[in-house]
């Protein structure tokens, strides 16, 4: 097997009970990577088209990267992979911490589930053996102590990704969580995983990650560490929470359920920024191996507000989310409410924007008092904010109605209430502007994963291959956002954090060196560029075999219909044809339907793929 691969997967059928390890291919390995590469490849080839994602023959994985657990900086990745419950389409989510690394210890690559168990249970690997176990006596617990309890039983050695209460009760915006803070959150994965009645996946293990050379791997990384990227040491101390500031100030961040500016609405957006957060914060916390450490444990809270020491530091998202999208600027109410997101396994982006929506809701007069069961959901109510969540955490009262996302409450609610759902496709937007914000608003439209953050932008990229192109317009962006999407394809799929790509490495050859010296390979850099478009492009045939179309359409509000009145983004209107036009010709997608075509498909390798999409 290739080195940085251990070579095994393992697929766990919890209607039957039975568990099977099946070799990784070589030939996949390399041309897919591993992460959500390898996840969409055995995804198209292994799940029919049009199955239940909440049914029993929809597939869970739970994979890693080639640099997973390697001496490459920030390695520490997982990715879980799925049909998303949200959209119909291509799921995956990602996450740090611990447990991607520790899965490649115990033995595999990546796990894949099939069926429904009839009971509670957890999948527990240990150095190579794999069983399933009851977790009758888990279900219900949060996901701390569904932690503790597994590290209790069988060693503190034990790394666990499992649900909360959120994902038992199949929230669609449920997420898996590690670590007791770390959140594979999007796309309702969380909600699959609990459709299956599988609490937790266990693991611990010390076998070694096979790599080409030892020591030159070794020596790679100190001489990357001690070459990190000039940021890297400021986001280390603060985390994402220093892109709070910058993002309110250039409207950026969301604001009154994207219906306003925060320079405008929002004056007081300081209060919940970086140094508050700093000083909140009790110790820095890193995921595996990780020579920034950008994430946070806090001191208890004290208040009003009352969460144990540790607490995980709310990042961008969250604060944005429930903070300048609520006008709430009450920076204990909002660690709390991410120590609530993360023991009931939540993702906050989502969650931040049902309480939204139903603020606006309420604002509106489509909802009243008697229908929120007595909470007055007005802006900046903090007190109501935290209780509403803890009500869409349990799915009690009015909180069931807003548990599944925005656009499954705006179908619950009617009376209009759909234009005040913002969402792309059934995905709750993040915490970033499309009016303005070029690379997501493209993003968001047109890649298999509908409102994603992390795929989007055009840089940073290998030297001789970044065209020149107008910041400021969305002419000339086809062929670097493509190139952007490319690369992120890459990190994402060989397991490497894209904080640690964007601000540990210094150089994109560092990326290049890391992938040949872990691996032994010739790789250059047109060769990983060309499997990034590969891997997007099978996840855009999974799309497309589930009878999907793409670009996904974006609420008018999004859109800047009409334009916003005041703040930096003031008069923007986004055109779809400026979007995606020049975007799907270098990718060789159709502009209507998303398409790729048999060219393209053939091009790549992907000769099965285009059988099935061209018969």
């Amino acid at each position: 097997m290739a080195h940085g691969f251990m070579g095994k997967i393992l697929w766990v059928d919890l209607s039957e009970k039975q568990l099977k390890d099946e070799p990784l291919d070589e030939k996949m390995g390399r041309e897919f990577l591993g992460g959500y590469g390898l996840g969409a490849r055995i995804l198209f080839s292994r799940q029919k088209a049009g199955v239940d994602p909440l049914g029993p023959d929809a597939i869970l994985g739970m994979t890693t990267g080639v640099l997973t657990g390697t001496d490459a900086m920030g390695g520490s990745r997982y990715v879980m992979v799925g049909k998303s419950p949200l959209t119909g389409g291509w799921g995956d989510a990602n996450s740090g911490g611990n447990i991607g690394p520790f899965l490649k210890f115990a033995g595999y690559d990546a796990v894949f589930f099939t069926g429904i168990s009839d009971k509670p249970v957890y999948l527990l690997i240990d150095n190579g053996k794999a069983e399933l176990k009851d977790a009758a006596h888990l279900w219900g617990k949060d996901s701390f102590d569904t932690q503790d309890i597994l590290r209790e039983a069988h060693g503190k050695d034990l790394e666990v990704a499992c649900l909360g209460p959120a994902g038992e009760k199949v929230s669609l915006i449920a997420a898996v969580m590690n670590n007791k803070g770390r959140a594979a959150a999007r796309s309702g994965l969380g909600a699959v995983m609990g459709s299956k009645k599988l609490k937790a996946i266990a693991v611990k293990g010390s076998i070694k990650v096979p790599v080409a050379d030892v020591e030159k791997s070794k020596e790679m990384r100190k001489r990357h560490l001690a070459n990190m990227g000039p940021r890297a040491e400021f986001i280390g101390h603060y985390g994402t929470p220093f892109l709070f500031n910058m993002s309110c100030e250039s409207d950026d961040a969301p604001c009154k359920n994207w219906g306003g500016a925060v320079v405008v609405d929002f004056p007081d957006y300081k209060d919940i920024s970086g140094d508050p957060v700093i000083a909140e914060q009790e110790r820095k916390y890193g995921c595996w191996h990780c020579p920034i450490a950008c994430g946070g444990h806090m001191k208890a809270g004290t208040g009003e507000y009352k969460y144990e020491a540790g607490a995980h530091k709310p990042e961008y998202e969250t604060l944005a989310m429930f903070g300048s999208n609520c006008l709430n600027n009450n920076l204990a109410s909002i660690i709390k409410i991410n120590d609530i997101c993360n023991r009931y396994g939540l993702d906050t982006i989502s969650a931040g924007a049902s309480i939204a929506f139903t603020i606006e809701c309420y604002e509106n007069g489509i909802l009243t008092k008697e229908d929120t069961d007595g909470i007055e959901m007005t802006w900046g109510n903090h007190k109501s904010i935290v209780a509403m969540l803890e009500k869409l955490a349990k799915r009690e009262g009015f909180g069931d109605i807003i548990a599944d996302g925005v656009k499954k409450a705006a179908e619950r609610i009617g009376k209009g209430s759909e234009k005040y759902a913002m969402h792309v496709a059934g995905q709750e937007f993040p915490a970033h502007d499309s009016r303005g914000g070029h690379a997501f608003a493209i993003g968001y439209g047109a890649e298999p994963t509908p409102g994603r953050h992390t795929q989007a932008g055009e840089g940073p990229y290998p030297e001789g291959v970044m065209p020149e192109y107008d910041p400021t317009s969305l002419k000339g962006r086809g062929k670097p956002h493509k190139y952007g999407s490319d690369l992120t394809q890459v990190y994402n799929a060989i397991g490497v954090c894209m904080i640690a790509f964007g601000d540990g490495y210094s150089h994109f050859d560092q990326l290049i060196e890391a992938l040949q010296t872990i691996t032994g390979w010739d790789i250059t850099k047109e060769e990983m560029l060309k499997t990034g478009e590969r891997i997007d492009t099978m996840k855009q045939a999974f799309n497309i075999r589930e009878g999907l179309k793409t670009p996904w359409k974006f609420p008018d509000r999004m859109m800047g219909i009409p334009p916003k009145t005041e703040g930096p983004r003031a008069g923007i209107t986004l055109n779809e044809d400026d979007l995606y036009n020049e975007y799907y010709a270098e990718r060789g997608w159709d502009r209507m339907t998303g398409k790729p075509s048999k060219e393209k498909l053939l091009e790549l390798g992907l000769d099965d793929v285009a059988k099935v999409l061209w018969p």
